[in-house]
């Protein structure tokens, strides 16, 4: 087939250099057909007929791969980075993002999706700023650390997940006398592809006001009731307006799951698999314009059918164990550990949770992805493989 890079040309300067190859379906090389070619060059034009296998392939083909970063590792490399790298402007944040191995060393878990484990220390601060990037945390393991969003203290505890919409003001701040980690979740690669992004320092210090740890933050007050909404609320903004959405909530609606399909009611995605989504309370969208999140529990002995999605996950291993699958890797998790999920490459877990791994006796899984982009733009697709 005609082949074509994007290396410079040392003789003509072009970064587009077409090379005419005998195969079915291309013209026949014949001197006319180069100096075309080279015509083409010069005037930085690539032909489709050179490109078609690549641009328009009869699937998707991520230029992510699967892969596994170990939980226990991660901590391990946090806890040095604690001691070595400080908080503050120029850093702002202890964060160490995992970096898919065939994206270019480049720190993004998938084209769109970014995950870092953030460290802080005791009694540490996390300047405030403000970003474009729509983002969340979630929390695996501790407590103490209290970020304030807009002003708003809100807690962080194990299990809690606390979305933030982008361009909101933000800082952390450590009350306890222990360090503590957590993962977060962005969408920078989706907007440093699209070029739209912007940042914003805001104050070094939070006030002596915002650095109180109440049990439960206005957000929650306002919006934490389920099924009921304010009357005075503001306006609609383009995330959630819960800031956290506490793991009690979670834990009780997946074991209710689980408990009406006992009684033979149906409830779940699949025998022995329950699942959640976590939603904006003011519409029921996703909470955040560009990542969807969900949990997932598997029962022991359960093994998930193998799903395709366009578009790409990170899962967080939030307890029990287990095999999970993704295209023709396997690997045994256990707490904590991550992985990826590229487009198209079929996905499915067995549980081997028990008494001595799992508080619930199940598999649980934390996941997010950018469907919410691939949903708008009518791309999204889903495959359940037999």
């Amino acid at each position: 087939m005609t082949q074509s890079s994007i290396a410079p040309d040392t003789a003509t300067g072009s970064p587009v250099r077409l090379q005419a190859v005998s195969a079915q379906g291309q013209p026949e090389v014949t001197p006319a057909l180069e100096e075309l070619y080279r015509g083409f060059e010069q005037e930085l034009l690539v032909p489709l007929w050179t490109e078609i296998g690549d641009l328009m392939p009869a699937h998707p083909r991520s230029r992510a791969v699967p892969h596994l970063w170990r939980w226990e590792r991660l901590r391990e490399l946090a806890a040095r980075a604690g001691g070595l790298v400080p908080v503050g402007r120029g850093g702002e944040r202890r964060a160490i993002a995992l970096a898919n191995p065939s994206l270019g060393g480049r720190p993004f878990a998938s084209p769109t999706l970014w995950a870092a484990i953030q460290y802080l220390m005791p009694g540490e601060d996390a300047p405030e700023h403000r970003h474009t990037q729509h983002a969340f945390r979630f929390v695996v393991e501790g407590e103490g650390v209290w970020t304030v969003v807009g002003r708003d203290p809100v807690a962080m505890k194990r299990g809690d997940f606390l979305p933030q919409a982008g361009w909101n003001w933000h800082a952390h701040h450590n009350a306890t006398s222990r360090p503590m980690a957590w993962i977060d979740g962005l969408d920078i690669p989706f907007q440093y592809a699209t070029e739209t992004q912007f940042f914003e320092f805001g104050r070094d210090e939070i006030s002596d006001a915002e650095r109180i740890t109440p049990e439960r933050s206005r957000s929650e007050r306002l919006w934490g009731h389920p099924g009921l909404r304010p009357l005075s609320s503001v306006p609609a903004t383009p995330g959630s307006p819960l800031l956290s959405y506490k793991w009690e909530h979670t834990n009780a609606a997946l074991n209710d799951q689980l408990l009406v399909e006992k009684e033979g009611f149906g409830g779940t995605v699949e025998p022995g698999h329950a699942a959640v989504r976590y939603s904006n309370p003011h519409d029921g969208s996703d909470v955040l314009p560009t990542i969807r999140a969900e949990f997932h529990r598997i029962v022991r002995g359960t093994e998930t059918a193998p799903v395709r999605e366009t578009g790409s996950s990170v899962y967080q291993v939030f307890d029990g164990s287990g095999v999970v699958t993704v295209g023709d890797r396997s690997w045994t998790v256990s707490r904590g550990d991550l992985f990826v999920v590229p487009s198209w490459a079929p996905f499915s877990a067995k549980s081997e949770a028990g008494a001595t791994d799992s508080d619930e006796g199940a598999l649980d899984l934390f996941r997010f992805s950018d469907t919410p982009v691939f949903e708008a733009l009518k791309l999204n697709r889903t495959r359940k493989d037999a």
